[in-house]
């Protein structure tokens, strides 16, 4: 399962990613457009899950192109991949690190980063 190495090792290996901060939450960019950021349950969040337990922390959010990937990455049923109603029109899923294999999470960043990297530098990465 994925970890915050992972996760760090990960985003090194695509060109011109920053690490910022947003609300003391870790954010991942390319030339100022996101690609995922951590993300834990707010009260609200917390208080929907009812008698469900939650996943586990770290949680982090993942850009998709747009509402239909992001449909398709639900679909495709990776494990620790999931979505809550707060992000039901946003074109993003959640992943819980512990539950991801690193391979997907590798797959779920790239693909994040193809969506908004320039197509100059999209056409140098090697994927």
């Amino acid at each position: 399962m994925a970890t915050l190495q992972d996760l760090a090792r990960i985003m090194g290996d695509l060109p011109e990613v920053d690490e910022g901060e947003h609300h003391g939450h870790a954010t991942w960019a390319v030339r100022s457009k996101g690609i995922a950021w951590l993300r834990p349950f707010s009260k609200a969040d917390l208080k929907r899950f009812g008698e469900e337990t939650p996943p586990a922390d770290p949680i982090l959010a993942v850009n998709t192109a747009d509402l239909h990937e992001k449909e398709g990455v639900l679909a495709a049923g990776i494990g620790g991949v999931f979505t809550i109603p707060h992000f039901a029109s946003y074109p993003a899923v959640l992943v819980e690190l512990g539950a991801v294999d690193p391979r997907d999470l590798r797959e779920l960043l790239v693909s994040a980063w193809l969506a908004v990297a320039p197509p100059e530098l999209a056409d140098e990465f090697d994927v």
